[in-house]
């Protein structure tokens, strides 16, 4: 899979409404009858990032049939969003700016925004621009947990935060209706191009979505049931692709490498539904013969108390009961089974995704059922890779510094936190910084301006706005699916060298 950053009219200097108007015509362009190869295709202000897999979409044909495109422009909804002026950060802005609390106010609601893009989390509307007198950067660190229906600001741009999550601009307030719900016939309130004027408003908050089973509560050929749920226990399939424009997480497995192997151990096509057991492992009863396979590091499989070696698959008998307990280094495996697990989709995919409320981890009691009965015998096995060192060849990120690259070489890191969406780490400081909000590649090293990196996974933000100077080497991103916390990790760009040019390109376009 390669990347590719189109820049359009305003660059990166700052908003540019004919630069947002031209990325959300060639997205519209590409989303309404993608090119086979195509993966993504996320418009930000001044930005339209691509992913494809070159081997069915060379580069250079993706940009003749992008020079296709028509670029009239669809006519956007101006929508009033309703907002009580509660915002932690209020006073602070106001002390920040000079500005009274009523002025901060009223200058917040002055414009008519305009939704320049979602991302980062399902339905968060990137809109810009904000007052010059109430610009303030980003925090220097992301907040952990930022509220459900959050209205907040940092530099030009404003948006609402759909649901909780981390994130790093100054909250003004609460908006009193939704701007995504995954249950409603139409999940987003707000699209690219649409204009918005905030009006301060009094009463309660909307409630939180539930998530969006996609479990089939009867399933049409049950094959196991959850006695005893796990630390978090995921049906995943090969990831969501094509929703990146809205926000949505590419899910997937964490650590594709061992979910692909689970698969072809039974015989289930790449990207079968599958499920990914994750520290500690559930307890499941078969209720139906099965053939399946574990694949994976940290975890051993125990049919009623014999061990089921990793890499291989076994006859499973109706009745008997699997559980996990830990053993070795790793944190997940992947359990498959001959003809893949029965699963709803949500635009496009089976995968959960956790932030967006799409989704849940398994509970005791759930029932799973098979896709299809796939008649397969036991006993296939193949050898799985050595999971140790955790050594990552580094790539150039798309806002590369040669001084972050001496960072990392410079000595080693260690994981604070490791879960779906990311790894933060601990170690030498590196030189971050923040700018526009653009789409963020799998594997990207993001660096806020305190210096502590966060490395991006499958359930990442699909925009962000702090530098990403490096990027993880495709081939060893299995690997983080596979660390936890305390662990020690080195990169290298030893044996990479010819790659350290290979930076995401970033193409002015000329149409």
């Amino acid at each position: 899979m390669e990347g590719l950053y189109l820049v359009l009219g305003g660059g990166l200097s700052g908003v540019s409404e004919e630069a947002g108007r031209l990325a959300q015509a060639l997205a519209r362009f590409l989303l309404a009858s993608p090119p086979p190869g195509l993966r993504e295709a996320v418009p930000a202000y001044s930005t339209l990032y691509l992913e494809y897999d070159p081997a069915l979409l060379p580069r250079a044909r993706l940009l003749a049939h992008l020079r296709r495109a028509p670029l009239a422009e669809a006519e956007g909804r101006e929508v009033i969003l309703p907002v009580r002026y509660d915002g932690e950060d209020l006073p602070e802005v106001a002390r920040r700016t000079g500005l009274s609390l009523e002025e901060v106010k009223r200058r917040h609601q002055a414009p008519l925004y305009r939704v320049y893009a979602l991302g980062f989390t399902p339905g968060f509307p990137f809109m810009a621009p904000v007052d010059e007198a109430l610009r303030l950067p980003r925090r220097p660190h992301p907040r952990p947990r930022v509220p459900a229906h959050a209205v907040a600001m940092a530099g030009p741009q404003t948006g609402v935060y759909p649901l909780p999550s981390p994130g790093g601009w100054h909250l003004l307030g609460t908006a009193l209706v939704a701007v995504y719900d995954p249950h409603r016939p139409e999940p987003f309130l707000l699209r690219p191009g649409d204009r918005v004027r905030f009006r301060e408003a009094q009463g309660p908050a909307p409630p939180e979505p539930l998530p969006l089973e996609l479990l089939p509560p009867s399933p049409r050929l049950p094959a196991l049931r959850v006695e005893e749920e796990g630390l978090l226990d995921l049906v995943v399939d090969g990831g969501r692709f094509m929703a990146a424009h809205l926000g949505l997480a590419r899910s997937g497995p964490l650590d594709p490498y061992s979910a692909h192997l689970a698969n072809r151990l039974v015989g289930n096509p790449p990207g079968a539904p599958l499920l990914e057991v994750a520290y500690r492992g559930p307890v499941l009863t078969a209720l139906r013969p099965l053939v399946a396979a574990v694949a994976g590091y940290g975890l051993v499989a125990l049919l009623e108390g014999e061990e089921i070696p990793p890499g291989q698959s076994f006859f499973w008998p109706q009745g008997k009961t699997l559980r996990f307990r830990p053993k070795g280094k790793g944190v997940r495996v992947y359990l498959a089974l001959a003809g893949g697990l029965e699963a709803h989709t949500f635009l496009g995919s089976a995968s959960p995704d956790l932030r967006g409320r799409v989704g849940r981890p398994l509970r005791a009691g759930d029932l799973l059922g098979l896709g299809e009965e796939r008649p397969v015998r036991p006993g296939r096995a193949f050898p799985q890779r050595p999971l140790l060192p955790f050594r990552f060849r580094l790539l150039p990120g798309p806002q590369y510094s040669p001084e972050a690259l001496a960072a990392f070489l410079s000595g080693s890191f260690r994981v604070v936190r490791a879960d779906r969406m990311g790894v933060e780490l601990q170690g030498p400081e590196v030189p971050g910084g923040e700018g526009l909000s653009e789409a963020t590649p799998l594997g990207g090293i993001q660096v806020p301006p305190s210096g502590r990196p966060l490395v991006l996974l499958a359930d990442k933000g699909s925009l962000g706005g702090y530098s990403k100077p490096l990027r993880i080497h495709p081939q060893d991103l299995w690997r983080l699916g596979q660390v936890w916390p305390g662990a020690e990790l080195v990169f290298t760009s030893e044996g990479n060298r010819e790659n350290m040019h290979k930076t995401i390109p970033r193409l002015p376009w000329e149409g």
